[in-house]
């Protein structure tokens, strides 16, 4: 089993930053593909960005140019750095990795909220 834990959320104004990161325990050599999503109340949960163990990156559209997705294999940590952040990020954002053939695990969330 995979557990994740993410940290880093809080209040912050539009056009500020804030760095979330997603620390991972467990069979950790057996990741191969790691990702954010985020789910606002009411709303559908959507992924906001991707990256492989190999290093490919994908993004949601909305957050292209702002968001960044990154990771540290010798930390087993996977982070989000999200600049110029606007009132649509607010969202509980979770962390989501996949392993070994077809399993999953997501952490518990951390809430982002852009407020002035």
């Amino acid at each position: 089993q995979v557990q994740l834990v993410e940290s880093g959320g809080g209040l912050v104004q539009p056009g500020g930053s804030l760095r979330l990161s997603c620390a991972a325990s467990g069979s950790i050599s057996s990741i191969n593909y790691m990702s954010w999503f985020r789910q606002a109340p009411g709303k559908q949960r959507e992924l906001v960005a991707a990256i492989t163990i190999g290093g490919s990156i994908n993004y949601v559209d909305s957050v292209k140019g702002r968001f960044t997705i990154s990771r540290d294999v010798a930390k087993s940590t996977l982070y989000l750095q999200m600049n110029n952040l606007k009132p649509e990020d607010t969202a509980v954002y979770y962390c989501n990795v996949r392993y070994a053939r077809v399993n999953q695990s997501w952490g518990p969330g951390t809430q982002v909220t852009v407020s002035s």
